[in-house]
C-alpha cells in the first residue's frame, strides 16, 4: 500500500481539512489523509481506540491533530472550537461513523428502537452545525434504513434541511467495490452547506467489481492477499484466540476453504433449533472476498473467521489487513480490544476512494471563494 499516494490537485492552496468525530482507531481518519487531507481534530472515547489512534497518526507525526478523548455528549462543540482555534467553516470536511449497534441487524424485532447510542447521530448534526463545514459524510450499518429507525433518520434529515444543508438519500456502498478484500455493506449519507456550494459529484464509481460481471477494470480482491506473507516479524498484533483442545479437533474437520458449524461437528445444544448463524466456525474462502469483519471477528464462534488452512481463528494482524490497514498500524489494548477497533473502523483504502472526490471540491470550494474575495488564487 503506498502511503505517500495523493489526489491529483491542480488548483492552489493548502490541504483541505477534516474533523473526525467517533474516530476509533483511526481508519475513516487515515483514508482521508491518503486522499489528500489534514487531520485537524478528532474526537474518540474508547480509551483502548484513542491511544491506537494517538500512537499511530499523532506520535508518527502524521498529523498533528488535537485528539480529545472524551465523551461527544460531554463534549460541546463550542468547547472543542475555542480549544483548537477552530472557526465555522474552517473544517472543509465533517467524517464520522456513529456507534452503530442500535441499528444493528443482529438486533431482533424493535430491539434498538430508541437506543441512546442511536443519539449519537444526532449529536453528530450538532457539530455539523457549529463547524459548517462545506461537506459531511456518515458511515452506518446497513440497519439504519430500517423501517424501525424511520422516524429517526426523517429528523435527521429534517434538522439538516433546517440547518441549510442539502443531504443525500442514503447509499449503500460495499467495500469490496473499492479495493478491499472484504464483502462489507455500509450506509454513507453526504451533505453540504448549500450557503456555500452545490451538490458535489459522488459517490465516486466502482474502483473493482464481481468476477461474474464482464470485465472493464480491476476484479475484486480476494482473502488470499490477507493471509499470502506473514506479519512482520515482532508484530503484537500477530496473535489470535488461544483455543482448547474440542475447537482445535473441530477445526481440523473442517474442510478448507469453508465449511460450516454442521461440517466441523460444533452444533451445540443452543444449535439444535437454529436454523441461521451456519457460517460460525467456517474457514475464509481465500477464492473471494472475506467475510464483514465485526467486532468480535477474531473469535471463530462469532461468524466465519477460522484461518482457511491452519487450525485457529484469523489473527488480529489479519482482521486489519481485511480493513486494508497497513502492517505498520498497531492496535492498543490486547486482542480483545484490538479486534473491537478493528471491526469498527472504516476500511483505509475505501475511506480514500469516497474522501478524495469531497477533497478536490474543498479544494474547488475555496479557490473559488478566494478568487470571489481577492480576485486571484491565494
Amino acid at each position: 500500500m503506498d502511503h505517500t499516494r495523493r489526489a491529483r490537485i491542480t488548483i492552489p492552496g493548502r490541504r483541505p481539512v477534516i474533523a473526525d468525530l467517533f474516530a476509533g482507531a483511526g481508519g475513516f481518519s487515515l483514508g482521508a489523509y491518503m486522499a489528500g487531507a489534514d487531520i485537524g481534530v478528532a474526537v474518540e472515547n474508547n480509551r483502548n481506540a484513542a491511544e491506537t489512534y494517538r500512537r499511530n497518526l499523532v506520535q508518527s507525526r502524521l498529523t498533528s491533530a488535537r485528539l480529545f478523548d472524551e465523551d461527544i455528549l460531554d463534549l460541546d462543540p463550542s468547547d472543542l472550537m475555542r480549544q483548537t482555534g477552530i472557526d465555522p467553516g474552517d473544517c472543509d470536511i465533517l467524517l464520522g461513523g456513529p456507534p452503530c449497534q442500535g441499528f444493528s441487524a443482529h438486533r431482533l424485532n424493535d430491539a434498538g428502537v430508541g437506543d441512546p447510542r442511536n443519539r449519537l447521530l444526532l449529536r453528530y448534526f450538532e457539530y455539523v452545525r457549529a463547524l459548517r463545514p462545506a461537506f459531511f459524510l456518515v458511515e452506518n450499518v446497513p440497519g439504519l434504513l430500517w423501517p424501525r429507525h424511520k422516524d429517526f433518520v426523517e429528523t435527521f434529515y429534517a434538522t439538516a434541511d433546517a440547518a441549510d444543508y442539502g443531504t443525500f438519500q442514503p447509499i449503500l456502498l460495499n467495500a469490496c467495490d473499492y479495493g478491499v478484500p472484504q464483502n462489507r455493506r455500509r450506509v454513507f449519507i453526504l451533505g453540504y452547506d448549500r450557503r456555500r456550494t452545490d451538490a458535489p459529484t459522488w459517490p465516486p464509481a466502482p474502483t473493482h467489481q464481481a468476477p461474474s460481471l464482464t470485465p472493464t477494470g480491476a476484479t475484486w480482491k480476494t482473502a488470499a492477499e490477507i493471509f499470502a506473507t506473514p506479519a512482520p516479524r515482532g508484530d503484537i498484533n500477530d496473535v489470535h484466540m488461544n483455543h482448547g483442545a474440542t475447537l482445535l479437533e473441530a477445526f481440523a474437520r473442517t474442510p478448507p476453504n469453508g465449511g460450516s458449524r454442521k461440517d466441523s461437528g460444533r452444533v451445540l445444544p443452543c444449535h439444535a433449533e437454529h436454523r441461521g448463524h451456519h457460517d460460525v466456525y467456517g474457514r475464509i474462502d481465500p477464492a473471494r472476498p472475506g467475510p464483514t469483519m465485526t467486532t468480535a471477528c477474531i473469535n471463530p464462534s462469532k461468524g466465519r473467521f477460522v484461518h482457511p488452512t491452519e487450525h485457529h481463528g484469523i489473527t488480529l494482524r489479519h482482521a486489519a489487513r481485511f480493513q486494508t490497514f497497513p502492517d505498520w498500524y498497531t492496535f492498543e489494548g490486547g486482542l480483545m480490544a484490538g479486534g473491537v477497533q478493528v471491526g469498527n473502523a472504516v476500511p483505509v483504502d475505501m475511506a480514500r476512494v469516497l474522501v478524495e472526490p469531497l477533497v478536490q471540491a474543498a479544494l474547488e470550494l475555496r479557490a473559488a471563494e478566494t478568487v470571489a474575495r481577492d480576485g486571484t488564487y491565494g
